[in-house]
């Protein structure tokens, strides 16, 4: 697998978001929930603020050839770089594009001077715990999600160098 890793560009926002709602679909209707339909206020709201991360240069791709075929969208911290979500083509899940995008944004945290990555994910999402889990992350919490759209509890993870 010859990826090549870089920062999304704007242009790509629309090809970036149909990935990571592919990737996420499951996830979400696995919490008991839909995403937004295209054209509601909340999903305006998201995309708005996906193109300001976009801008902002927080969203970074996967590529193979000129195939996205996974995204990472981050939030520098104060001390670490918090990954928001972690997305794979669904058909190349279990390829091992999440661990390669993994070890990418820990080059990118460590070149920034931070102290490590933080996300946090669905405690009933195993297959996430355990992928974070290979990848030296360390449970530091678990609570109910910030958000209140579904009951779920949350596990807070926590990389540091």
């Amino acid at each position: 697998m010859a990826l090549t890793f870089r920062t999304a560009m704007l242009s790509q926002g629309e090809e970036v978001g149909r990935l990571i709602r592919a990737a996420f679909t499951p996830y979400v209707r696995a919490l008991g929930r839909e995403l937004p339909a295209a054209g509601s206020a909340g999903y305006a709201e998201g995309w708005e603020r996906f193109v300001a991360e976009l801008e902002r240069g927080d969203v970074y791709v996967a590529l193979d050839g000129e195939q996205i075929v996974g995204a990472v969208r981050t939030k520098p911290q104060e001390n670490d770089l918090y990954i928001q979500q972690i997305a794979v083509d669904p058909s190349r899940q279990g390829t091992g594009v999440g661990s390669w995008l993994l070890a990418r944004i820990d080059e990118v945290a460590r070149s920034l001077g931070l102290g490590g990555l933080s996300l946090e994910t669905a405690e009933m999402a195993e297959a996430n715990l355990r992928l974070y889990r290979r990848h030296g992350f360390e449970i530091v919490g678990r609570g109910p999600p910030d958000h209140g759209l579904d009951p779920h509890t949350r596990v807070h993870m926590l990389k540091s160098f």
